[in-house]
C-alpha cells in the first residue's frame, strides 16, 4: 500500500473527479442520449488509475470481478450503479487504511 497515495488530499482529488463524472453519467442515463458509454469508460479508467496509484489493498471485496462486469457493458445503468458502489467502498477502505497506518 502506498500511504502517500491514500493521503486524504490525494484521495479527495480522485473522488472529486468521480463526483463530476458521476453527475454527467447520471444525466446521460436520464437523457438516454448514448453518451453514458463514453463517460463510463472515462470513469472506469479513473477508478483503475486510483487503484493503481493507491495499491490493490484499496479494492473492495470482489472488486476485480465487479470491475470486469462493469467493463463488459459500461453503457448499462446497472454498471453505472455498480461503479458508484465501488467508488463508495473504495473511499471507505482508504479512510480505514489511513487510520490503521496512523496507528502503526
Amino acid at each position: 500500500m502506498n500511504s502517500e497515495a491514500i493521503a486524504k488530499e490525494k484521495v479527495d482529488a480522485w473522488f472529486a473527479q468521480w463526483t463530476s463524472l458521476q453527475a454527467a453519467i447520471h444525466t446521460a442515463h436520464d437523457a438516454r442520449n448514448g453518451l453514458a458509454n463514453g463517460l463510463m469508460e472515462d470513469a472506469i479508467e479513473l477508478f483503475e488509475q486510483l487503484v493503481q496509484a493507491a495499491g490493490d489493498e484499496v479494492l473492495p471485496i470482489n472488486g476485480i470481478e465487479r470491475l470486469a462486469f462493469i467493463k463488459a457493458k459500461p453503457g448499462q445503468y446497472a454498471c453505472y450503479r455498480q461503479l458508484d458502489e465501488l467508488f463508495k467502498e473504495t473511499k471507505k477502505r482508504t479512510a480505514r487504511l489511513r487510520i490503521q497506518a496512523s496507528k502503526s
